[in-house]
């Protein structure tokens, strides 16, 4: 819209030209003179050539601007389920004994598994020592990729793994006015410092929340890399400066999946993991859990454009002399002015 502000700016150099088109014609001849060696002339033709080549513009800006009216209501219904994904954020996961590492295998998991659903609705857990939520429930898939490619393990200052906090957020997380079937996908490498998880997880099978777990690491293990700059500097030492060794531990997260009658997955393979969420899914009963209207919106910068196109095109043809018919009509007594 600022461009609008051209419009003035042309009016200006309009008047300017005008202004140095007298001055140059009045040190030719004289006026009287002039209209007589010019009788065709128009005074009124360069006025609407203006007029035409001013709207033109404003009609090309406008048309940038694309206004929209809307043109339909149309009600959509969605049928899904309510997803929450718990992703262990603590320097634990930055063991390489998965490639690239655990948190980028969980990220990857999440991403296809995302990328798989229908109309289910999705939401994102960090959690390390402390859990809160990254992403509310949403329909929008792309948001929640971007929120998940910001995971890292330095985004929570308290470190250490706690699953049952997350566990607990999610209760608080689904929307309680909407009775949808609730699962939730804990992606860890099942490493837990709190204790409570088999109490949370009884918790949240009462809220009717099913918890699917899916183990990400080896029972080998690996050392915590520290990094700086995305190169390994050293890696994480226990208070007898022994390397730590982080490994996998999978019965607690089958626990959880028992409790709440949910199920483990081993997260190695991210096609097989994919393909037994997806099953898993399948076997959850839909519900509807939206009901809205939307405008369809529909653009309407065609129709200025065309209308610029045709004036451009009809002011090549505008000549700036004046029109035979018009001045036989003799609408402003031109004759007799001559004459006299």
């Amino acid at each position: 819209m600022w461009l609008l502000l051209l419009l003035p700016v042309v009016i200006l150099l309009y008047l300017i030209l005008r202004i140095w088109q007298r001055r140059a014609r009045s040190r030719f001849a004289k006026p009287a003179l002039l209209n007589y060696l010019s009788p065709n002339r128009s005074r009124f033709k360069p006025v609407l050539k203006l007029i035409i080549l001013l709207i033109a513009l404003a009609g090309i800006v406008i048309g940038l601007v694309n206004p929209k009216i809307g043109s339909e209501l149309e009600t959509v219904k969605r049928e899904g389920v309510d997803i929450v994904f718990a992703i262990d954020v603590s320097k634990s996961m930055d063991a390489e004994d998965i490639a690239p590492n655990r948190l980028e295998k969980s990220k990857q998991l999440v991403r296809q598994i995302i990328g798989n659903l229908g109309s289910d609705r999705v939401g994102i857990i960090a959690y390390a020592g402390s859990a809160f939520p990254q992403l509310p429930i949403t329909t929008d898939y792309g948001s929640a990729k971007m929120f998940l490619q910001s995971l890292n393990t330095n985004m929570i200052s308290s470190q250490g793994t706690a699953i049952g906090d997350a566990i607990k957020l999610a209760t608080d997380f689904f929307d309680d006015d909407q009775k949808t079937n609730r699962v939730m996908f804990i992606l860890s490498d099942g490493e837990d410092h709190e204790g409570n998880v088999e109490d949370m997880a009884q918790k949240a099978k009462e809220a009717g929340i099913k918890i699917f777990t899916i183990g990400v690491g080896t029972p080998k293990g690996g050392p915590i890399p520290i990094k700086r700059n995305g190169v390994v500097q050293n890696y994480k030492k226990d208070r007898q400066g022994e390397t730590v060794i982080t490994k996998l531990e999978t019965e607690s997260l089958k626990q959880i999946a028992r409790t709440t009658n949910g199920d483990y997955f081993d997260g190695k393979v991210t096609g097989t993991v994919t393909e037994q969420v997806k099953e898993a899914l399948l076997n959850i009963e839909k519900t509807e859990f939206e009901a809205k209207q939307y405008a369809d919106y529909e653009s309407q910068f065609q129709w200025f454009v065309g209308l610029a196109v045709f004036l451009l095109f009809l002011d090549i043809f505008l000549l700036e002399r004046k029109t035979g018919w018009v001045k036989k009509l003799n609408l402003f007594n031109e004759k007799r002015k001559r004459e006299e």
